[in-house]
């Protein structure tokens, strides 16, 4: 039985590249969108926190692959967060798009089991804010830069498919106006988990 493990893992281990220089892996994958929100400039509202309620979503991702162990990939994917706070109770939904470009690492490029860890930028754009304090709508400013880092895998299934797994944690901030005076900024800062599955062309 030892015997057998052994030899098995060896062949996992040894399977033909199910990625290399050139290729383009796409994926799909559906994200668990878990915010670490905060808010600053707390001298307006002394006290106040917020909240930005997680959301699933589907996420689609390209990765071209500049050489057998180094990637640039684009990931895209929107999604609407409820806010809430602890002094004002719901404050509204905002959508977001946040597409980001990492540059990956992939270790073992010959083998079945592919990991991978990247670092980026994202570009977020803030859309169909219905935010508001009471009555009164709050304006934001609806551009965000901010980083980006990744870890996660692949695994072939066969040489066309395989599954993925990938976390990232991204960096979304954005400035709250209220009768065009500024009154605090939102950080959403989300950790982002994701399950899907790829092609290679």
């Amino acid at each position: 039985m030892k015997k057998f493990a052994i030899a098995a893992l060896a062949a996992a281990l040894a399977a033909p590249a199910f990625a290399a220089q050139g290729d383009i892996l796409a994926r799909f994958r559906v994200i668990d969108i878990d915010p670490s929100a905060s808010w600053s400039n707390g001298n307006v509202v002394p006290g106040l926190d917020v909240d930005v309620k997680s959301q699933v979503a589907p996420e689609l991702d390209f990765t071209y692959m500049i050489t057998n162990n180094i990637g640039a990939e684009l990931i895209l994917g929107t999604a609407r967060h409820q806010v809430t706070s602890n002094k004002l109770g719901n404050l509204g939904n905002v959508w977001v798009l946040p597409p980001t470009v990492t540059l990956q690492y992939h270790f073992a490029p010959e083998a079945a089991f592919r990991p991978y860890v990247g670092a980026g930028i994202n570009y977020t754009r803030f859309y169909k804010s219905s935010l508001k304090a009471g009555a009164a709508d709050l304006d934001i400013d609806k551009n965000s830069w901010g980083g980006a880092l990744q870890v996660g895998a692949d695994y072939a299934v066969n040489k066309d498919y395989f599954i993925n797994v990938d976390v990232k944690k991204i960096w979304i901030k954005t400035d709250v106006s209220l009768n065009g005076a500024h009154v605090g900024e939102l950080k959403i800062n989300p950790w982002v988990f994701g399950l899907g599955i790829g092609t290679k062309f």
